[in-house]
């Protein structure tokens, strides 16, 4: 009984894995393309999608931020010369090239 429980268990987990949200986490990400802190991969827990923040100043990327997000809204406000874009998106990865 606990071997057909252990095995139906480790199946679940395996297709729960498999179909969850994966997003590129990056918690600074510098204007020549490298992530310098926090580098790799969030899966999304319920209710979660993937996140990037872009700072840009005259369109021209500074940084940028990448996670796994709650409550998540696209939005773009601009405040002392500088242009914050926070987008969200819902496929695997979709937050690396926003």
């Amino acid at each position: 009984m606990n071997r057909h429980f252990l095995l139906l268990y480790s199946l679940f987990c395996l297709i729960l894995e498999a179909t969850s949200l994966k997003c590129v986490r990056c918690h600074l990400r510098t204007q020549s393309d490298h992530c310098r802190r926090g580098f790799g991969v969030c899966l999304a827990q319920k209710h979660e999608v993937c996140m990037s923040l872009r700072i840009s100043i005259n369109d021209v990327l500074q940084l940028s931020y990448m996670v796994c997000q709650r409550f998540c809204k696209n939005l773009i406000y601009s405040l002392n010369n500088r242009t914050y874009t926070h987008k969200c998106c819902n496929y695997d990865f979709c937050n690396f090239r926003l």
